[in-house]
Parts: C-alpha cells; sequence; structure tokens
C-alpha cells in the first residue's frame, strides 16, 4: 500500500505541537510497517533525519504553504497531482490541511477548533481560510482523528459531524523529560534565576494562551508572599504585542520574570524539571503537551478547568479558573508553601503519565487508518 502523508511542518528545529506529532507518531509507524510505501509531502527540501526508514519517499511540492493562497495552491493542486501521480492509496494529513477532492481515502488530524471560539488570535486573511476551508476540510474527510475527548466532540458539535467518524489519538511528549537531581536542578536556577526558585510558563506567547493572566497573578503572589521566586517564561515572541506585553509592562514585579524565548528541547525539559510547578492557564487547549512534559519531568502542575485540560490532567494538577488570576495566585502559593502537596501532585502526575505515550498514539493513530481503508 501507498500512504502519503502531509508532512509539512517537520522542519529542522522549528518544531511545533503539531510538528512533534507528526515526527514521533510516523516514526513509528514507518518502522512498525515496512511492507508499506510512505510518501512524505514537503514543501520544502527536507532534513535527512525526517526519512525514518527505507520505507519513506520525500516528495517535495511547490510552493511553500506559508499563507492562505499558497496553501490553497499546495494542497488543491500540487498535492492533488502528487497523489495521482504516485499512486496513492490513503492521504493522511497530520495538521488539518487536506485536498478537497483528493480521489481517494482520507485520514485527517483536526488538533483542536481553538480558531473557531478564541477568534483574533489570526490574522484577518488566516481566520478567513479556516472559516472557510475547515468545515469543509471535516466533512470531506473519510475519517477524522483528534488529540482528546473533548476536541472530539467539540468537532462532531460545531460541524455537525457524526462521532463514530472521529478517532481520538492522546498525544505523548518528548522522550527526553525526566526528573533530575537536587544538585542538578540547582545548576538550572543557576544558569537562569541566579540560583533562585522559580515557577514555569511554557507556550508560544499570544493571548489564547494566558501569560497575561499569570502575569497579573504572579503580581499578587509577590505581593502577599515578599519572597525572590521568579517567574521563567519559555516559548517564542511572535505574539507579544497586545495584552501580553500590555501585562508585562504593568507590573510591579517585572524584574523577576525571565523571558528566555524559545530553547531546545533538552534544555526545556531540564528547566521543567527544576521548576516548583509547570503554571498553565490556558484558555484553550486540544491536549495540553506541556502538561504530560511536567509529569514525565516530575514537577507539580497549575492548569485550567476548561476545554482538555482537566481530561489531561485528571486528579494530578491543581485545576484554576483561567480568568480568575487571585485563584491562579493562590494555588501557585499553595505550592510554594507545601511541599507534601507538591509530592502528592508529582506521584498522581506519576500514575497518569502512564496513559500518554508517543508509541500508543502511533497505535492509535494507525487504528485509524486502518479504519480508514475499511470505510
Amino acid at each position: 500500500m501507498r500512504i502519503a502523508v502531509n508532512t509539512r511542518l517537520l522542519i529542522e528545529s522549528k518544531m511545533d505541537g503539531i510538528g512533534w506529532f507528526t515526527a514521533e507518531t510516523m516514526r513509528r509507524i514507518v518502522i512498525r510497517h515496512p511492507e508499506h510505501d510512505f510518501f512524505f509531502f514537503f514543501d520544502r527540501k527536507p532534513s535527512a533525519r525526517f526519512l525514518f526508514a527505507d520505507n519513506v519517499h520525500p516528495v517535495v511540492l511547490c510552493p511553500p504553504a506559508r499563507h492562505p493562497l499558497l496553501w490553497h495552491i499546495y494542497f488543491e493542486y500540487s498535492t492533488l497531482w502528487a497523489i495521482r501521480h504516485y499512486g496513492i492509496d490513503l492521504y493522511l494529513s497530520t495538521d488539518g490541511f487536506m485536498p478537497l477532492h483528493a480521489g481517494v481515502p482520507t485520514l485527517n488530524v483536526i488538533h483542536d477548533l481553538n480558531f473557531v471560539h478564541s477568534r483574533g488570535n489570526l490574522r484577518p486573511s488566516h481566520q478567513r481560510y479556516y472559516d472557510y476551508f475547515f468545515p469543509r476540510y471535516a466533512q470531506r474527510a473519510t475519517r477524522i482523528a483528534t488529540v482528546s475527548q473533548f476536541s472530539r466532540t467539540d468537532i462532531a458539535n460545531t460541524y455537525s459531524i457524526d462521532a463514530d467518524k472521529i478517532d481520538v489519538v492522546y498525544n505523548g511528549a518528548h522522550e527526553g523529560y525526566h526528573p533530575l537531581t537536587a544538585g542538578e536542578q540547582q545548576q538550572v536556577r543557576q544558569q537562569y534565576t541566579e540560583g533562585r526558585a522559580f515557577f514555569l510558563f511554557v507556550s508560544t506567547i499570544h493571548r489564547r494562551k494566558n501569560l497575561q493572566g499569570l502575569l497579573r497573578a504572579f503580581d499578587i503572589y509577590k505581593d502577599k508572599m515578599q519572597d525572590d521566586v521568579q517567574l521563567v517564561v519559555v516559548g517564542s515572541r511572535q505574539y507579544w504585542s497586545g495584552e501580553p506585553a500590555d501585562a508585562y509592562a504593568a507590573m510591579r514585579h517585572s524584574a523577576d520574570v525571565h523571558l528566555i524565548g524559545h530553547i531546545a528541547p533538552e534544555q526545556l525539559s531540564r528547566v521543567m524539571a527544576s521548576a516548583i510547578a509547570l503554571v498553565y492557564p490556558s484558555f484553550f487547549e486540544g491536549f495540553g503537551i506541556p502538561i504530560i512534559e511536567a509529569f514525565n519531568a516530575e514537577t507539580a502542575v497549575i492548569t485550567s478547568t476548561v476545554t482538555s485540560m482537566p481530561e489531561v490532567a485528571g486528579d494530578a494538577a491543581l485545576l484554576v479558573e483561567p480568568h480568575d488570576e487571585q485563584q491562579i495566585a493562590s494555588a501557585m502559593l499553595r505550592l510554594a508553601t507545601d511541599k507534601a502537596l507538591r509530592d502528592d501532585l508529582i506521584e498522581r502526575g506519576r500514575r497518569r503519565r502512564q496513559l500518554f505515550g508517543w508509541d500508543r498514539s502511533a497505535s492509535l493513530l494507525w487504528q485509524s487508518i486502518e479504519k480508514t481503508l475499511n470505510r
């Protein structure tokens, strides 16, 4: 069988959550299934590290798909040509985009519908494209996979699709996340906060992730505690303007906030394992991979009561209403002062993390591929 895979987000040193999902699941699938040929459709020359086995055939299609007009050309013309040219039997897209008239069974992974519920985060041209095409992608796909039960229900309800058409393929977390010794943690603190304890926020920085609420909550925490605890913020500042920047400029304790930008996963795992807690008060998530990364690093978690986050965190995190900055600050205060509570959450996280791993994700995605073919 010839399976084509939309791998345009496999970009060396620029991988986001969808890129990691693609890399980790497809690496396992192609190795487990040498009897099939996999045609990876890129929009630029790929790194050799993404050619996971001899049964992977890279295909570079033009143009580079980086804005709405080029998306349309790439998927509706270039991808369609390649499906026919290479005699593809099934088309798998791991980022929600697909040709509307593929002519073969299609499995489309739609991770979440944040662009429906959290409007204002995209450029107007991008928002119009998503509004027009994603309902059609969802309707035309033979099957859909998504990363949580929350997203499954959301996609079914929003696009009026039978939920039986949608499979849940939970995310995993980067394999490099693990706990550190006390000495190693102190080395990390020395590197980033001059040896002081810190809370951690990890995400691409834009309004939906609610860094602005965390910054205000951190000010409340500092006013109450009068301690030297810091806040480390890891993530690209691509969307720094607006509410996050305004909240930072208005802070009373901005000197205790360290904006360290994007760092490599290997270093991020060390930072994660050295924090008092991960604070992840997002307004909307289809999954929330940092929660599982924190479980693997054996770090306590504060996250939101909304969307997929309670489903992923289970009983292994303190849940807070993301619009309530007093509640976020109170959760931070509890974890900063109650070691027994931190230890209890870490132990619960050890148990919870067993539900989420890339081996399981790859198996679930392959099962969805088989359902797509059978249908």
